[in-house]
């Protein structure tokens, strides 16, 4: 599977976004998906991720109840949602995928990415 990571701009502290995470070359629904970030001297980091019935969501503790994770298998599309935006979260945020996994925060388990996308939070 191919992705496509966009929706990423600049943005004013409190202010969101919503990145997107096209999918191609095979049914999106088989996977499950994630989003990690990178900031700049950093490793990058788990965000957020569903697995791939979405009966499931996974959050790190940074972006637990301001972020939601979500996928739209009709549009073979996958979305964060990031709202209460805060500098910390400037970073190039990137959507990941597995075929199958049971560590979904390990960026070590998947398969696929996309090629980022640079999220700035600055007033």
């Amino acid at each position: 599977v191919q992705l496509q990571a966009s929706g990423g701009g600049l943005v004013q502290p409190g202010g969101s976004l919503r990145l997107s995470c096209a999918a191609s070359g095979s049914p999106f629904v088989y996977y499950s998906i994630a989003w990690f970030r990178q900031a700049p001297g950093k490793e990058r980091e788990f965000v957020a991720a569903t697995t791939w019935g979405g009966g499931m969501t996974y959050y790190a503790d940074s972006v637990q109840g301001r972020f939601t994770i979500s996928r739209d298998v009709t549009k073979n599309t996958g979305y964060l949602q990031m709202n209460s935006l805060k500098p910390e979260d400037t970073a190039v945020y990137y959507c990941a995928a597995v075929e199958v996994t049971t560590s979904f925060t390990n960026k070590d388990e998947y398969d696929f990415w996309g090629q980022g996308t640079q999220v700035t939070v600055s007033s």
